[in-house]
C-alpha cells in the first residue's frame, strides 16, 4: 500500500474508501482479479441453467412425454452444476489464497513498519497491543480479495442477468419486489454507517485486552508472588465485558438488518404468490414460467440478502485497515531528509555539546550538558536514581535526540547520521538484558548468526559464559526459556556480555551491568567487561562504584547536571558529592 508520512504521534484522520482499497489493494493484482470476475461470470451463469431447465421440464418435457429431451434436460443440468463445482474450487484455489498471501504480506509490512519506529513509540504502546495490530487488523483484507469480492461481483451480476429475465417474464410482478427491497436498501446502507465506527473501536478494545493478557502472562511471577491473581482476573474480565458490548452493538444492527430482509422479502414473496396465482388463474402464466419466475427471483434476492453479510465483512475490513493505515503513516527513525551522512567507519570519539533534553515539553532532564568521550575512553556515570544517567546512554544509543545542543561522533552530529550506519557499531549491555526464548548459542550469535565456531568460542571464553554451560548437559545448545528464565541473573548478565563481545563494537554502553550479580559472579563479570572495553570507547553506568574506580572520567550527574567530573583520585580528593557516594557505599 501508499502511505503518507506524519508524526509517529500523529494518527491519520482520513479512513479507507472503497476506492482507496481498490487502487492499493485490488488494482494491483488485476490480472488474478480479472481471472476470478470471469470465473464468477461462469459460475453466475452456469447458476441459471437449472431454473431455465425447471421451466422447460414443466412446460415441455412432461405435456410432450419425451423421454429422450428429458434425458437431454439431465445432461444439462449435470453439467452446468459440474462447471458450478469447478468454477467454486479455481475461485478459492486463486482469490482466497491470494487473499490468505496478502495477509501474510501485509503483516510483514505492518512489522517492518513498527520496527522501524523511534523508541519514544514502544516506550508508550504495550508490546501486545502491537501484536494485536499486526496479527488481527489485517485479517479482512481476504473480503477484498477472496469471499467478499467473489459473493459481492458474482451476486450483482446474477442479480442484474436475473432482473433482465424477471423483467421479460412479467414486468408488473418485477415492479411488485422492487418497493420492499428498496426500502431493506435504504436500512442496509444507514446501518453499515453506523457499524464501522464500532468496529474501528473493536479493534482498539482487543488491542488493549491482548495487551494486558500479555502483560500479565509475562508478569506471572509477580502476580503470584503478591497473591494478585483475583486482582488481574477482574482487570481481564472487565475488558472482555467492554469488548462484549462493542459485538453486541454490531450484532444489534446486523440483527435489524437481517430481521428487516426477512419480513420485506416475505412481504415481496407473498405478493408475488398472489400476483403469479391471479395470472395463473387468468391462464396469462403457465406453471413453468411461474416456477421459473420464482426460482429467478430467488437468484436475485439472494445476492442482496447476502449484501447484510458482506457489508459488514467489507466494514470489518475497511475498519481493520484504517487502524492499519494510522500505524503505516507513522514517520519511521530513518524517515528524516537530514540525516544523510553514511558512516563508513569510526574511531570511536563521542562528544556531548550543550545538550538539552525533555521527554514532556518545559521539564527538562538534562540540562546543558558537556563532556567528551575520546575514542578508546571508558567514562562512567553515577548519581542519584533518576538524575539523568539513562537519558545520556540513551542519547548516546540514539534512542532519543536532543531538545537542543548536539551529540556527534568523531565530530559527525548523530542527528544527521544514517543510524544503521552508526548502529553497526553500537553494543549495549542493559540492567535488565532481554534474553530471546532459545539456546544460549542462538542468544549470543544474535548479532552475527554468520559467525564462526571460533569467533563464538572467544566470546564464551571472554565473557566465562564456558564457567556454567560446562556444566549443562546440552552446553551452549541449551534451552533458557521465555526472556532467560532458566538462568540466574548473573548467568544472564554473562551471558549479554558475551552477545555484546561477539558483535564486535566501537562503542559500549553498560547499563548497570553488574548491579544484579552476587560477589562471584561479580568477579567474573569484572574480567569479561574488561575483555569488552578493551579499545572501545565505553559509556558505563554504576551504582556499585568500586566497580568503576579504573575509569578514565567519572561524571557525577545530580538533577540533569553535571555537578562534578575527573578520575576517582580527583574526585575523592575534592570531598564532594563522588566522596559521600562512595563511603557510604564502602560503609554498607
Amino acid at each position: 500500500m501508499q502511505h503518507l508520512k506524519n508524526n509517529p504521534k500523529t494518527k491519520s484522520k482520513n479512513k479507507v474508501t472503497m476506492v482507496k482499497a481498490f487502487k492499493t489493494i485490488i488494482w494491483p493484482r488485476r490480472n488474478l482479479v480479472f481471472i476470478g470476475l470471469i470465473l464468477i461470470i461462469i459460475k453466475s451463469l452456469a447458476g441459471l441453467i437449472l431454473p431455465w431447465q425447471s421451466k422447460v421440464l414443466l412446460d415441455e418435457v412432461v405435456p410432450s412425454r419425451d423421454i429422450s429431451q428429458l434425458y437431454n434436460l439431465i445432461v444439462i443440468v449435470l453439467g452446468a452444476i459440474l462447471l458450478q463445482s469447478l468454477t467454486s474450487f479455481l475461485l478459492a484455489r486463486i482469490l482466497s489464497v491470494q487473499a490468505q498471501y496478502l495477509i501474510s504480506e501485509l503483516r510483514a509490512q505492518v512489522q517492518k513498519k513498527v520496527l522501524s519506529l523511534p523508541i519514544s513509540f514502544f516506550d508508550n504502546t504495550k508490546s501486545g497491543a502491537l501484536v494485536s495490530r499486526i496479527m488481527s487488523d489485517v485479517e479482512g483484507v481476504r473480503n477484498l480479495i477472496g469471499t467478499g469480492l467473489v459473493q459481492l461481483v458474482g451476486g450483482t451480476f446474477t442479480a442484474i442477468v436475473s432482473l433482465i429475465i424477471l423483467i421479460k417474464l412479467n414486468p408488473w410482478m418485477t415492479l411488485f419486489v422492487f418497493v420492499p427491497l428498496s426500502i431493506f436498501g435504504y436500512i442496509a446502507l444507514r446501518a453499515f454507517k453506523y457499524i464501522r465506527p464500532i468496529f474501528r473501536k473493536r479493534g482498539k478494545i482487543n488491542a488493549e485486552v491482548k495487551g494486558r493478557l500479555t502483560e500479565t502472562l509475562a508478569g506471572v511471577r509477580v502476580i503470584k508472588a503478591f497473591n494478585a491473581e483475583e486482582q488481574e482476573n477482574r482487570i481481564f474480565e472487565k475488558g472482555v465485558e467492554k469488548l462484549f458490548q462493542n459485538v453486541k452493538k454490531s450484532l444489534t444492527a446486523t440483527a435489524l438488518i437481517t430481521s428487516s430482509s426477512t419480513f420485506l422479502i416475505g412481504v415481496a414473496t407473498t405478493g408475488i404468490m398472489a400476483m403469479g396465482g391471479y395470472y395463473m388463474i387468468q391462464g396469462d402464466m403457465t406453471t413453468g414460467e411461474f416456477l421459473f419466475f420464482t426460482l429467478i427471483l430467488g437468484f436475485m434476492i439472494a445476492p442482496i440478502i447476502q449484501m447484510s453479510n458482506i457489508g459488514s465483512q467489507l466494514t470489518e475490513a475497511l475498519a481493520g485497515l484504517d487502524r492499519t493505515e494510522e500505524l503505516m503513516n507513522m514517520t519511521a527513525e530513518e524517515d528524516n531528509e537530514e540525516r544523510t551522512v553514511q558512516l563508513e567507519t569510526i574511531k570511536g570519539e563521542l562528544v556531548f555539546d550543550d545538550v538539552s533534553f525533555s521527554y514532556e515539553a518545559g521539564k527538562d532532564v538534562l540540562h546543558h550538558i558537556n563532556f567528551k568521550a575520546p575514542a578508546g575512553s571508558v567514562t562512567a556515570l553515577v548519581g542519584s536514581s533518576g538524575s539523568g544517567k539513562s537519558t545520556i546512554a540513551g542519547l548516546s544509543a540514539t534512542f532519543l535526540n536532543p531538545k537542543s545542543g548536539k551529540v556527534t561522533i568523531d565530530g559527525q552530529d548523530l542527528a544527521k547520521v544514517k543510524l544503521n550506519t552508526y548502529r553497526q557499531y553500537l553494543g549495549v549491555v542493559l540492567q535488565d538484558e532481554f534474553l530471546f526464548e532459545g539456546t544460549i548459542r542462538e542468544n549470543i550469535m544474535f548479532p552475527r548468526p554468520d559467525a564462526t565456531e571460533i569467533e563464538l568460542q572467544n566470546a564464551v571464553n571472554a565473557a566465562y559464559v564456558n564457567e556454567f554451560t560446562d556444566r549443562f548437559d546440552d552446553g551452549l545448545k541449551t534451552l533458557i526459556g521465555e526472556r532467560g528464565v532458566k538462568l540466574s541473573g548473573g548467568q544472564r548478565q554473562r551471558l549479554a556480555i558475551a552477545r555484546a563481545i561477539l558483535a564486535d563494537p566501537k562503542i559500549i554502553i553498560l547499563d548497570e551491568a553488574t548491579s544484579s550479580l552476587d560477589t562471584e559472579s561479580e568477579a567474573l563479570i569484572q574480567k569479561s567487561l574488561g575483555e569488552l572495553i578493551k579499545d572501545r570507547t565505553t559509556i558505563v553506568i554504576a551504582h556499585r562504584l568500586s566497580t568503576i574506580r579504573k575509569a578514565d572520567q567519572i561524571l557525577v550527574i545530580e538533577a540533569g547536571h553535571i555537578v562534578e567530573r575527573g578520575t576517582h583520585d580527583e574526585l575523592i580528593a575534592l570531598n564532594g558529592r563522588y566522596y559521600d557516594l562512595y563511603t557510604y557505599q564502602a560503609k554498607i
